[in-house]
């Protein structure tokens, strides 16, 4: 088990990384190193992400021109996508999936090696860049975190300190009774995001947080994961909670993700559980309102082990290169600008990858609060995955958390104990035939 102090989610002694092997130029080889010669590297690329916000207001251009400073015959061209998972698992059919792409959650990480280009052996990237264990398949590292992020619940610090709350919850009792006043005072106490559906999956973090165990994920594969006690069983429980008491949104069907971010920045929403990468852009929503964005808070979840609040550190989407990319190295010099050069997550105040980089400003309150970091190990994430797939549950999607919601709002027949037993029935019966 790997239990961290903030300190050590930032580790120190690593170098920023100025060129691996290979040289310049286009190519349509295997792999992908990091090119060495930029001034001889040429080739147009096309990115593919899930910021369409950052590619409508012109920053993902502006990285572009400061890119291309580096790599001036280097061009590239985004592709903002709204329903990201859905349209990308649908591209991979075909070769047509960009240069350089987020990976798919869908993806299964044992897949790797047949859509992306490997990025180098983890013995050598790993002494770079923290989660390479997320990205790696057999010693080779076909996927780098984007960055990482703390986990938590973002929340308005006016709408808990009105209804009379200004210190965070320990229980998740106390977390209930918490919007319980909010909804008195007359705020919207919680946000699912049930429609855009993707934030639902964050819940699935949990796992660790609650027990502050860095085995936590690789557990899921012996036992039955909605137990009486389990991670799973008590962030879920909460939820069904919170929609069942009626602290969420009068109609989970019609919320807007890009919308929520103002609401929660002018108080009309208390709270919502998503990762530490979330707290910039609810300030910068702040901002647009005319509000003071040190107004958004970030709180852990509702539990304590050894009287400290504990919060999995985990990677967020990984940077992989199209195995059919013709430009490998100038998708390559891309991943690698955004990682080292560009600032892209200090500005989304996230966890960097690159070992050695600042901490982000939107965990100051953990660091003050002595939040214990957990790093989940990822010993048996493929026997997980596969588990999970043949159960088709689907831990890290939003269907059956939307369900769950269903049930707990009347709009679904059942209740708790059933769904999470009929869960565990799945779980136990793909076990048994993965193996």
């Amino acid at each position: 088990m790997k239990r961290r102090t903030f300190a050590g989610v930032v580790l120190a002694g690593a170098l920023l990384m100025t060129g691996c092997t290979s040289g310049g130029g286009a190519g349509s080889g295997a792999d992908a190193t990091s090119p060495t010669d930029p001034a001889n590297l040429s080739g147009e690329i096309t990115v593919l992400t899930n910021r369409t916000d950052l590619v409508t207001d012109g920053s993902m251009d502006r990285y572009a021109a400061e890119f291309r400073k580096v790599y001036p015959k280097v061009t590239v061209k985004f592709q903002g996508i709204t329903d990201y998972e859905g349209e990308v698992k649908i591209r991979m059919n075909s070769d047509e999936y960009g240069d350089v792409l987020l990976i798919p959650q869908v993806v299964a990480k044992a897949d790797y090696p047949k859509f992306f280009a490997p990025l180098g052996e983890q013995a050598e990237l790993s002494k770079t860049y923290s989660f390479t264990d997320y990205g790696t398949v057999s010693g080779k590292v076909y996927g780098i975190a984007s960055f990482g992020a703390a986990n938590g619940f973002v929340y308005n610090k006016d709408v808990w300190k009105q209804a009379g709350v200004t210190t965070w919850p320990t229980t998740p009792e106390q977390f209930l009774d918490a919007l319980r006043k909010i909804k008195t005072a007359g705020a919207t106490p919680y946000y699912t995001n049930y429609k855009d559906g993707w934030p639902l999956s964050s819940w699935s973090n949990v796992v660790g947080s609650v027990s502050c165990d860095g085995r936590a994920n690789d557990k899921l594969a012996g036992t039955e994961p909605w137990a009486a006690g389990t991670d799973l069983t008590v962030g879920d429980s909460l939820l069904f909670n919170i929609v069942k008491e009626k602290l969420a949104e009068a109609d989970p069907t019609t919320t807007n993700w890009e919308d929520s971010k103002g609401q929660i920045a002018t108080g009309k929403i208390g709270t919502m559980w998503l990762g530490s990468w979330a707290v910039s852009q609810m300030q910068d929503a702040a901002k647009k309102a005319g509000k003071d964005p040190s107004v958004i808070g970030y709180m852990p979840f509702p539990a304590q082990s050894g009287g400290k609040y504990c919060s999995v550190v985990s990677p967020d989407k990984l940077y992989g290169i199209n195995i059919h990319s013709k430009n490998k190295p100038a998708a390559r010099a891309w991943v690698d600008w955004v990682l080292h050069k560009s600032g892209y997550a200090e500005t989304a105040q996230a966890v960097s990858t690159v070992k050695g980089a600042p901490a982000p400003a939107a965990l100051t309150a953990y660091t003050e609060a002595g939040v214990t970091y957990v790093e989940l190990s990822q010993t048996d994430a493929v026997k997980v995955t596969a588990i999970d797939n043949a159960s088709e549950i689907g831990l890290t999607k939003a269907d059956y958390r939307q369900k769950m919601i269903d049930i707990a709002r009347g709009a679904a027949k059942g209740d708790l104990p059933a769904y999470l037993s009929d869960l565990n029935k799945k779980w136990t019966a793909a076990a048994k035939t993965v193996g």
